[in-house]
């Protein structure tokens, strides 16, 4: 006589999560991303769409939890990512091996390939001035010193004088940058926009610096106080809101006690 061996399945419910982001309180656990090293979870969506606006301005990659500074790593969010954020994702860290004042990118248009000084230093120039080099990607020849495309049979100097268009850009640029109060890390020499906030900036690089002055952050008096950018009028000081936020605090409180002990006096006096 056989014996049947019958199965039991049994179910159990799937845990349900809060994303700290999106405040929903009603996702399961399979849905969550966790961040390795500091362990703070978010739903997969939110995270997807906090990396996606993260690379497309260029901001540092950090945890989303508010006040932790940990860096996302690539492999571990690669899952999450596009096809066009996995390539700018790996364009930032080729970038971010290179040192600000290393890189060389291709003057051609169609290529803007990034190289370092390094790399090209290392390719032979076929010029004795070492000035010509070749695109690692694209190939074409271009002018190290100048940063466009090779200018045959004339020196840097005369190119220079010839097309003194790239000063006039300059020019321009810098007249379009204090019309709308923009900023210029001194660092890489990026340029930022702020338009309402606190006057401590972080460029792309890493650098932070004081957005009215540009001094280095916290070397001046005007760190963390709040400015509307377009007038230049402060909004408010953080110690002045947290003043007056005490000052409400103790009112309202006055208030309760007040009310309790009119209450009391009222029933003591019917008594």
């Amino acid at each position: 006589m056989e014996g049947k061996v019958s199965e039991v399945r049994i179910d159990m419910p799937i845990p349900k999560e809060t994303c700290s982001i999106c405040i929903d309180d009603n996702i399961s656990a399979i849905q969550m991303f966790s961040v390795d090293i500091c362990g703070h979870r978010f739903c997969s969506e939110c995270v997807k769409r906090y990396i996606e606006a993260k690379l497309l301005e260029g901001n540092r990659l950090t945890c989303p939890h508010d006040g932790c500074h940990l860096e996302l790593r690539y492999q571990s969010c690669v899952n999450l990512l596009t096809d066009e954020l996995k390539k700018i994702w790996k364009q930032r860290i080729i970038e971010e091996l290179i040192p600000v004042m290393e890189r060389v990118y291709c003057p051609n248009p169609r290529c803007s390939a990034l190289m370092s000084v390094k790399e090209l230093s290392i390719i032979k120039s076929t010029e004795e001035s070492g000035v010509r080099k070749l695109c690692v990607k694209c190939r074409e020849p271009f002018c190290i010193n100048c940063k466009v495309t090779w200018h045959k049979n004339i020196s840097c100097d005369n190119y220079k004088i010839l097309h003194p268009n790239s000063v006039a850009n300059d020019s321009k640029l810098e007249a379009l940058a204090n019309k709308n109060m923009w900023r210029q890390c001194t660092k890489c020499q990026n340029m930022i926009e702020l338009s309402e906030g606190c006057a401590t900036v972080q460029c792309r690089c890493g650098h932070s610096f004081c957005y009215r002055c540009g001094a280095n952050a916290g070397c001046c008096p005007h760190c963390h106080n709040f400015y509307d950018l377009r007038t230049g009028r402060l909004l408010y000081r953080p110690w002045c809101a947290a003043l007056w936020t005490l000052v409400l605090l103790v009112v309202t409180v006055a208030g309760i006690v007040a009310s309790v002990v009119f209450i009391i006096l009222h029933f003591v006096r019917k008594k």
